[in-house]
């Protein structure tokens, strides 16, 4: 080997020589040309050597901006103080900027709103979503769940045809997925489910065979799961329960902290918003109010709830297109809910809406009006199952952990997570139960809520449940 390598140097120098000769070059000794000959070969070597570096940082670069450029679900937990046309300034927001919103959930008080938003991109992406949300509305939080350990669920309520040579399998499929039927005729089914977004499109797969006819479904809640041996966010705690935390922060002290972070400890109100003005809360409550947004009976002047479904394109920009024609007509939202529905490409929205017949069916007539609107339904003088989705934690000690299991197995509920200083609960039903529910609740310490909207379709059976309150069954 180290005979052929010097007799392919020796050739090398007399054809360079050679070359010089013919061309009229200066000749050039056999030392001079072997000293050109290796220069030329630390040249090609050093240039391969910086190549492959290049490369080699190339391809890590590739592989960060890839791992930074890859899109994923952001599951964000918004919560905000404002006056009314909340809902309408959340969606302008990923409307005017064209983020793709998956999933929304809106659980809503009269002055304070907590949105759970699920946004599909990158982590750019979400934090442009944060700066623009921080920018425009008065907010008092902002996380992204989505980063560590939390608890999410889903609510769908979905009518299918169901003869009786079908009936049976469409019950053992009930079983399976531990859902629960909350209507029947002799030719539908109507079936309540919760569960993660999985379950909802495992259940959904199973029953397209027998023909699915409507599908109402909520955004997806989401709560954090408390890690062991960590202090819990007390808003309000029970005295007898906990009498260690008499002394420590309460729930007007969070409040004052919460007003000065808003004012800026100045007590004037803060200019950060781009569109409108953030102004301060006195007496923010970061626990949503359990009986807002309760239907009550029709009053004397004809002012009651009224319940719509809205079918609608599932292009960007149609709920703020859907809010913000409401919004501009003076109309207060007290329930709003929105989700896939039956069909590709379309959504449902399920709304409640506070009125007089007549003003409601103005506003009707105005929808349908817009564009990517395909079809809207006031289904208030119509039988039909309304249920919403709650995901509460409270703040149980040990001493009091039986007592909250207990309340919850009078209402039904399930508990799905728990540390050593907090259970958190599902349940499901009308709006009355989530707010007595609550209410029984508060004396233990309520650290978080979240709510969906009310979704609701209707009784292909005629029955109207609501008149069936307050009498008892003939024996």
């Amino acid at each position: 080997m180290a005979a052929t390598t010097a007799t392919a140097a020796s050739l090398a120098c007399a054809h360079f020589l050679s070359q010089n000769k013919v061309y009229g070059f200066p000749a050039k000794t056999s030392v001079q040309v072997s000293q050109i000959i290796d220069g030329r070969k630390m040249r090609s070597a050093t240039l391969f050597s910086a190549a492959s570096t290049d490369k080699a940082i190339t391809t890590a670069q590739s592989v960060s901006s890839t791992a930074c450029d890859r899109v994923r679900r952001h599951t964000i937990s918004v919560f905000v103080g404002d006056e009314s046309g909340i809902i309408n300034r959340i969606a302008g927001v990923f409307a005017r900027r064209g983020y793709n919103i998956e999933s929304l959930a809106v659980g809503l008080n009269e002055d304070k709103a907590m949105f759970t938003i699920v946004v599909l991109g990158t982590d750019k992406v979400l934090q442009q979503v944060v700066e623009q949300l921080n920018k425009l509305v008065n907010v008092i939080k902002v996380e992204d769940l989505s980063k560590e350990p939390h608890v999410e669920r889903e609510l769908m309520l979905i009518k299918l045809n169901a003869d009786p040579t079908t009936r049976s399998e469409i019950m053992w499929l009930v079983d399976i997925f531990r859902a629960k039927v909350v209507d029947t005729s002799d030719h539908t089914l109507t079936i309540e489910v919760t569960g993660d977004p999985g379950k909802m499109v495992a259940l959904t797969a199973n029953l397209e065979k027998f023909g699915i006819k409507e599908v109402a479904r909520t955004g997806k809640i989401a709560l954090r799961r408390e890690k062991m041996g960590e202090t819990a966010p007390f808003w309000r705690f029970s005295a007898a329960s906990y009498p260690h935390l008499v002394n420590q922060s309460s729930h007007e002290t969070v409040a004052e902290k919460t007003k000065q972070a808003l004012t800026g400890g100045n007590g004037t109100a803060s200019s950060g918003g781009d569109v409108y003005p953030v102004e301060p809360y006195n007496d923010f409550k970061p626990v949503l109010d359990a009986h807002w947004g309760v239907v009550y009976d029709e009053d004397s002047d004809g002012l009651r709830s009224h319940t719509l479904s809205i079918l609608v394109a599932n292009v960007p920009g149609v709920l703020n297109l859907i809010t913000g024609a409401i919004s501009r007509r003076g109309y207060n939202i007290q329930s709003l809910a929105v989700g896939p529905a039956e069909k590709e490409g379309l959504s449902r929205i399920t709304t409640v809406i506070p009125g007089t017949d007549e003003n409601i069916d103005k506003l009707v007539r105005q929808l349908q009006k817009l564009i990517d609107l395909h079809e809207v339904q006031n289904i208030t003088h119509m039988p039909f199952a309304e249920r919403e989705l709650m995901l509460i934690k409270v703040a149980a000690h040990t001493s009091a952990r039986r007592d909250v299991l207990d309340i919850a197995q009078v209402f039904r509920a399930k508990a799905i997570d728990v540390s050593d200083h907090t259970i958190t609960l599902e349940v499901t039903g009308d709006i009355r139960k989530m707010a007595a529910l609550q209410t029984q609740l508060e004396v233990y310490g309520i650290c978080e809520v979240a709510r969906t909207g009310r979704v609701a379709l209707v009784r292909e059976s005629g029955v109207d449940s609501t008149y069936l309150r307050g009498y008892s069954l003939p024996l």
